[in-house]
């Protein structure tokens, strides 16, 4: 799937120009749901608007997420400091995560993605998968265990204390640690000390697992995973609206797109998925209409007993 078999240099030209505008505007709409969010539980406290807004925080998570991605990328903003300062402090460090670390993994991805050497590799080389062995991992997910597994590892990060073959993948706590700091003290003076309890919550339970099906449905059980095409070792899915919230912001589910040219900015994604379509690129190549769809084929059907 070559570039310039489907566009053209006046398109390339546009479709990779940025638009500082746009970033703003994805950037302030994440943070404003963040903020709406905590300001429903702050003027309704009760158990049903702490849960909703724990289920929905990760949705914004993720899209705070992906403009760490873009930022890795320099997709974001025209500036690199900016595109440096907001990838860091306002998008990776408050999900906990580092720019840095992120970004040199993530290059290595583009570049072995279809090969045995993607480091992504183990998070869906695995699918499909049984049903059971799904709900155990969303199971971990949900408990916090998964989450307590990456908390586990940004305090050994700090200390040196991993193995040697995670030490590229080594995350620094202190600045994970300053950014959460600063977060809870803003949501003390906004709101209430305890706010930031509902931030950390998600960050371990529900973020951890709408991390886990974005990552499945980009790879997961795909046409031909070790495949040079982007459209048969990676997938992209047409969310329903709630998906979108949830699973998909950012246009995140084009990752197809992403794949083809990863200099596009998520904001113009969809606007290069409908060209590339109207170019027959996606000919041979089924889309997905929802991440339910998706879930549904990367677990094994269930085998039938003998009779």
């Amino acid at each position: 799937m070559k570039i310039k078999d489907y566009l053209d240099q006046d398109q390339i030209k546009y479709f990779t120009a940025k638009s500082d505008a746009k970033a703003w505007r994805v950037l302030l709409s994440n943070w404003l749901g963040v903020f709406a969010l905590f300001a429903l539980v702050n003027v309704w406290t009760n158990p049903l608007t702490i849960a909703i807004a724990i289920v929905l925080v990760a949705g914004r998570m993720l899209g705070l997420s992906i403009i760490m991605h873009e930022c890795g990328h320099h997709t974001f903003f025209q500036s690199a400091k900016l595109n440096r300062f907001v990838g860091q402090w306002l998008s990776a460090a408050p999900t906990f995560n580092d720019l840095d670390t992120f970004a040199n993994e993530h290059k290595i991805h583009h570049q072995k993605a279809g090969t045995v050497e993607d480091p992504n590799l183990a998070n869906y080389q695995p699918y499909p998968i049984e049903k059971e062995s799904f709900k155990r991992k969303i199971s971990r997910d949900l408990t916090g265990r998964t989450g307590f597994k990456l908390i586990a590892f940004i305090v050994k990060s700090t200390f040196g204390v991993v193995d040697k073959t995670k030490r590229e993948l080594a995350i620094p706590a202190l600045k994970i640690l300053w950014a959460q700091l600063v977060f809870a003290a803003v949501l003390a003076f906004m709101f209430a000390p305890w706010m930031y309890l509902v931030w950390l919550t998600a960050q371990m339970t529900s973020f951890m697992v709408v991390v886990r099906i974005r990552q499945v449905a980009e790879h997961g059980a795909v046409p031909h995973l070790f495949h040079n095409d982007p459209r048969e070792n990676t997938r992209t899915i047409i969310p329903t609206w709630w998906e979108r919230i949830m699973i998909a912001p950012n246009n995140v589910n084009y990752h197809v797109e992403h794949h083809f040219m990863s200099s596009v900015p998520c904001y113009k994604l969809k606007q290069l998925h409908e060209l590339l379509k109207s170019k027959d690129a996606y000919e041979n190549m089924h889309i997905p209409q929802s991440y339910g769809e998706v879930i549904r084929s990367v677990i094994k059907p269930a085998q039938l007993m003998p009779s």
